[in-house]
């Protein structure tokens, strides 16, 4: 059986859909998937024993020049691309008007979904053949693994979803990397970011261990971030730039991660890392951390800065 996935973003989204893949290649022998994805999270769905192939799309890139003569071209190739395989189903894991409407419209083969009840966008369901009632109060990686069952025919399974890609990174460790903890700084919204001096404590608390602390970064004011966090301390180490392979590998062999709320926490899950993840104005609710030894800290107050360097020192010392 061959078919195709359209869950296009984000990181945590995509990687919430891996589950699911492994329970239908655990259920149906020989199926294959190919995956339509944005082109920054191409490399992710290429770590599942069960991909054939990833179709990289643009759509946020696009949307800033949609009629321009490179952009149509571009849009023309992703067409050609997607439509040189017939495929058996089409599953939308996305339930967007964009993926709807914009993708799985134009693939060939019969089409299933969210119904109008279940999609983040209800409209997006009068694009499917099959529409799925998929319950709402259960984890996204849950909600995905409903859909794919429901889609192909088989019973969810019970135990806890595989994400099914730790096992590439583990006989891959960093060179002379030591015993490390990675610390993931990073977020895109300003409140959701832990103060500096916070980190700077739980760096301090750390020193005496004699383990290392990498800090990875994305853009310059991320960099520049963790020069910050590390000024002073020979224990820590601000990677260079890396690709998401690269950081993968590095958070593979991690004793242990502190996260904000990133993508990048999400793919420590993935990897079945212990990592204690901080919630300040966001619920981890029915989108947090999902796998093992993972630990939320949320604020009481819904701010980030209530939350202690001691209490994070504490819980990651729990699980490593």
């Amino acid at each position: 059986m061959q078919v195709l996935i359209v869950k296009t973003s984000s990181m945590g989204d995509v990687l919430h859909t891996l589950p699911a893949l492994t329970d239908a290649m655990n259920a149906i022998p020989g199926i294959r998937f190919d995956w339509v994805v944005e082109e920054n999270f191409s490399q992710i769905p290429s770590w599942h024993p069960a991909v054939d192939r990833v179709i990289p799309v643009a759509i946020r890139r696009w949307r800033k020049n949609w009629f321009g003569s490179e952009t149509r071209q571009q849009r023309c190739d992703f067409k050609r691309q997607l439509q040189a395989r017939d495929y058996d189903v089409v599953i939308d894991a996305q339930g967007l008007m964009k993926s709807a409407a914009l993708i799985t419209r134009i693939a060939k083969g019969s089409k299933h979904g969210q119904d109008c009840k279940s999609a983040r966008e209800p409209f997006a369901s009068w694009f499917y053949n099959y529409r799925h009632d998929i319950d709402k109060q259960q984890h996204a990686v849950e909600r995905t693994r409903e859909l794919f069952a429901k889609s192909l025919g088989y019973p969810k399974p019970a135990t806890q979803g595989d994400y099914a890609i730790a096992a590439r990174f583990l006989g891959c460790p960093p060179a002379d990397a030591g015993q490390y903890l990675v610390f993931l700084h990073a977020t895109t919204r300003d409140e959701k970011h832990w103060p500096e001096a916070n980190w700077r404590e739980l760096i301090a608390l750390v020193e005496p261990t004699g383990l290392g602390i990498k800090l990875p970064w994305g853009a310059e004011h991320e960099h520049q971030r963790a020069q910050r966090l590390a000024d002073g301390f020979p224990h820590v180490e601000v990677l260079p730039k890396l690709s998401l392979q690269q950081i993968a590998e590095v958070l593979a062999a991690a004793q242990g991660v502190v996260s904000v709320d990133t993508g990048l926490s999400h793919l420590t899950a993935a990897l079945d890392r212990p990592n204690i993840t901080l919630f300040g104005p966001t619920d981890p609710g029915l989108i947090g951390g999902y796998g093992q030894h993972q630990r939320s800290l949320v604020s009481v107050d819904k701010t980030m800065a209530t939350i202690s360097a001691e209490s994070v020192w504490a819980a990651l010392q729990k699980d490593m």
